[in-house]
């Protein structure tokens, strides 16, 4: 796994195409829905729903799909779904951030508990990891959108805190409450991003071998097909030969 990519989201890790794409659709319906009750049902006017769209519209979610998960939320029959975050160890010691919607807390906890204790880690009290990451906003654009520098130039202007390329693509990163201005300035310059998302990032990396990555990459897997999980963060440090073993 390069870069970047060892704090995102690993949903896309093993290319489980058929059965993630259905559950990140689900997920992200569920998010648009949210943003949309908690709001206005206009993203232009509630920068919480615009994010959401756009992450859908990102991952090639149909119209349609955005069009009803937003009118859902306006129906009075809509669950009522609540944000939790849960933080725990997992093996070798990686910090690990939990991000749920859940109509159901006490199912969502038994179920997050179950999976750390399943694969050896623990879960901890809130905040008993999340100082060890960054709430900040990350846009990633493809290798195509321009050289290191042009992109780097670009993130300066639009005013990014911290730009990173590699043979994967560009990741910009933004302080959590400036990412909907300076994802729409790096429209404006370099394109559509290819993600546009808040997240938690890793002040720290933790290095694990290949013993224990199997086992962690196993709790990320069952914490990420649970359907009240909505993303996962973890501050692990895998080779790219390990990792591709276990793909």
């Amino acid at each position: 796994m390069a870069g970047h990519s060892k704090f995102k989201n690993i949903m896309h890790r093993k290319g489980r195409q058929d059965a993630v794409r259905s559950k990140m659709f689900s997920k992200l319906s569920k998010e648009i829905t949210v943003a949309a009750k908690m709001g206005e049902p206009d993203p232009d006017a509630n920068p919480r729903l615009r994010l959401a769209v756009n992450n859908a519209k990102s991952q090639s979610m149909p119209k349609d799909n955005i069009q009803r998960a937003i009118n859902k939320s306006q129906q009075g029959d809509a669950e009522l779904y609540e944000e939790i975050r849960y933080e725990g160890y997992g093996p070798a010691g990686v910090a690990v951030v939990v991000e749920a919607l859940t109509d159901n807390r006490n199912r969502s906890a038994s179920n997050v508990r179950s999976y750390f204790t399943k694969c050896g880690g623990s879960l901890g009290e809130t905040g008993s990891v999340s100082f060890m990451f960054d709430r900040v906003g990350e846009i990633i654009y493809k290798a195509e959108a321009g050289t290191a520098e042009a992109v780097l130039d670009a993130a300066i202007e639009a005013g990014a805190e911290d730009a990173q390329s590699d043979e994967g693509g560009h990741t910009i990163y933004t302080a959590f409450e400036d990412l909907n201005e300076v994802s729409s300035a790096l429209e404006t310059a370099l394109g559509e991003a290819d993600s546009v998302k808040i997240i938690w990032k890793p002040q720290n990396l933790t290095p694990v071998d290949a013993e224990k990555a199997q086992t962690l990459m196993k709790l990320i897997d069952l914490l990420e097909d649970d359907d009240d999980v909505q993303n996962v963060f973890a501050n692990f440090d895998i080779d790219d030969e390990t990792m591709a073993s276990l793909s």
